[in-house]
């Protein structure tokens, strides 16, 4: 078979132009369907009927948590163990010699809450089309992706293209809390020979994705009543110098930790407190304080070693207080903890990608690292495979208040995508 010649920059803008319409409207789809944990089932189901529809062999795979419990990046995530599905179509490639190799998309479509309804303009729900944005919760975090990854290889089959090797696409579960869907496709052997995570980043390509681990400190106080204040001692007022050390801590890892894939070189792996709560009575002296909060894990650090350095943190700050030394606070690690994993900025995946979107905007793209956890690091760390994120959506709008994403940045983001593909996995004629 011979090189399909036909597959120019400029037949893939026409084809995806074409297929702006049916592209919106799908993302608004999408978007309706409130696929929260444990309610991702009808975005799933409409997401395996697209791909059916384009001829791809479509496999439904359940999250089953005692599938998962031995491996070493399983989370349980606190929700449903065994009623989750996750979504992988496969184009078989037809071997011909040509094309770097196989290659994933992946996506996830839970969501996280849209939080108060009434600070939205807006249903959280609506798939609102205004100015150009498609507006509500997960449109940018991740179903614009998802989407993206659909519409490339749509747009791709209208032009004849045939791949040489294998194409996929995954639509997962779990990924907000800690990914039992990407990992169970890697369980059940989903594998290429590259992988571009479509979550959003402006455009920028992103081989590189520090970790994050979900911990819970709780730090106890002695109730009394709050007109006898000195009988009692406050769990709140005993919590600021741990909310204190872990500050300093937070600034110190980052004045001492430096890598040039970052743009900003203060917020590189964050360590942020989520939630505060204390107290039973207004008139009550706090005993109890719970925080929650994410650790961040620097490229190249392990989970274990992030771990112990927190544990260390409060544990001397408590040892300073007089009332922690004989009352230590309890520290757990719970839900996501997502390692961080790394791509080379020179690998050909990345150089493939960045090809790609230089034929499309004109210009080079981004190469930089993101302060937050994905599934990447499951691909990387545990599948063996080379991977990046790169998608539309500015990941600054992603889990806020109106979110939002823009058709125009999709509809770019499905131009790359389709010639990264035919770039990577290669293509041949249709005779």
């Amino acid at each position: 078979m011979t090189p399909n010649l036909s597959l120019s920059p400029e037949s893939i803008a026409r084809a995806v132009d074409d297929l702006r319409p049916e592209l919106t409207a799908f993302l608004q789809e999408l978007v309706r369907s409130p696929s929260l944990p444990n309610r991702e089932g009808p975005v799933q189901a409409r997401i395996a009927e697209k791909l059916g529809s384009l001829g791809l062999e479509v496999e439904t795979i359940t999250t089953r948590f005692d599938e998962l419990a031995d491996h070493p990046a399983f989370d349980d995530d606190g929700f449903s163990p065994d009623s989750r599905v996750n979504v992988v179509g496969r184009w078989p490639g037809t071997g011909a010699e040509n094309g770097r190799g196989s290659l994933l998309l992946n996506g996830h479509v839970d969501v996280v809450s849209p939080g108060d309804p009434a600070l939205w303009d807006d249903d959280p729900w609506s798939g609102l089309l205004k100015d150009g944005r498609v507006f509500g919760r997960g449109s940018c975090d991740m179903k614009a992706g998802i989407t993206a990854g659909i519409f490339a290889i749509q747009a791709l089959q209208r032009l004849g293209y045939r791949p040489a090797r294998d194409l996929l696409l995954s639509s997962v579960i779990g990924e907000e809390s800690g990914g039992v869907g990407a990992l169970t496709t890697i369980v059940h052997g989903v594998r290429a020979d590259g992988v571009v995570v479509l979550e959003p980043t402006n455009g920028a390509i992103c081989p590189v994705q520090a970790g994050a681990l979900t911990f819970r400190l709780t730090v106890q106080g002695r109730a009394a009543h709050g007109a006898m204040k000195s009988e009692g001692v406050s769990a709140i007022a005993a919590f600021l110098p741990l909310f204190q050390a872990i500050e300093e801590l937070d600034l110190r890892r980052h004045r001492d930790y430096t890598n040039a894939i970052y743009p900003d070189p203060a917020n590189i792996a964050p360590i942020s407190i989520g939630t505060v709560r204390g107290g039973e009575w207004h008139s009550t002296v706090p005993e109890a304080v719970v925080v929650e909060g994410r650790c961040g894990v620097f490229p190249g650090e392990t989970p274990a070693e992030v771990r112990a350095l927190l544990a260390a943190t409060i544990a001397e700050a408590a040892g300073a207080d007089p009332w922690l030394a004989e009352h230590p606070p309890r520290l757990e690690w719970f839900e996501g903890q997502f390692e961080s994993c790394a791509t080379p900025v020179d690998h050909p995946l990345v150089t493939a990608l960045a090809s790609a979107h230089r034929q499309v905007h004109g210009v080079e793209p981004a190469i930089e690292g993101v302060p937050y956890g994905a599934d990447l690091r499951l691909f990387v760390n545990h599948a063996g495979m080379p991977g990046v994120l790169y998608g539309p959506g500015d990941v600054r709008l992603a889990h806020a208040a109106n979110e939002s994403v823009g058709v125009e940045e999709v509809v770019d983001a499905v131009k790359t995508i389709a010639g990264m593909i035919v770039g990577w996995v290669g293509s041949v004629s249709a005779d």
